[in-house]
């Protein structure tokens, strides 16, 4: 049976729990600071007006997204492929979800705003990395925040090293690409290995 009703919905799980509802936050406490103050790595997602998706991960050093204050966040945009899927819908739909991960911390920070891109020079110049400043960075201003517990990453043991999965089980990017676009597997690797050894800034 299809489920196509909130009604349906809650029917099948009942209603959040108190906690569950109180912890949503409107602004950042100094939790949800030290949590992105110690996150190397987090995942936007966001829609544009057609209805069309995108999840898009985001990572550098720990505290690579800057705490502007208690409503405001501010994503570095390093460089990329330029496919810009993110910010395409960013300029259509500014409703944005991040979801910030620690290594080794089984919960997340849940962050849901609306964003808008800036070059503001005087904001993005601290947070040049190796003498290179980011030609653009999200602002992201704060909707709702909270604490994500810690059961997917206990089901999943994605921290868990025992459960790491062999590199050689998984082709190489470029083998991957190379067999998806039908070109050279050996200019292919190549390529890859260019674009992190030179653009990872």
């Amino acid at each position: 049976m299809e489920i196509r009703s909130e009604e349906a919905l809650r029917g099948l799980y009942g209603d959040p729990g108190e906690r569950a509802v109180r912890k949503q936050l409107a602004a950042l406490d100094a939790h949800c600071r030290t949590f992105i103050a110690h996150s190397p790595f987090l995942v936007m997602g966001t829609a544009g007006v057609d209805g069309a998706v995108d999840t898009s991960p985001k990572g550098d050093a720990p505290g690579f997204v800057a705490v502007l204050d208690d409503r405001t966040l501010l994503i570095p945009d390093r460089p990329g492929n330029n496919r810009l899927d993110g910010m395409r819908n960013v300029l259509e739909n500014p409703q944005v979800g991040l979801l910030f991960m620690i290594p080794g911390v089984n919960e997340t920070l849940r962050v849901n705003g609306r964003a808008r891109i800036t070059t503001d020079a005087a904001l993005l110049a601290p947070l040049a990395v190796r003498g290179r400043t980011p030609a653009s960075g999200l602002l992201v201003e704060v909707d709702e925040v909270f604490l994500h517990c810690a059961k997917a990453f206990i089901r999943s043991r994605l921290w868990d090293s025992a459960s790491q999965v062999e590199r050689g089980t998984i082709p190489s990017m470029g083998r991957m690409l190379a067999d998806q676009l039908g070109t050279d597997v050996e200019e292919s690797e190549r390529l890859t290995q260019e674009s992190i050894r030179d653009r990872l800034y």
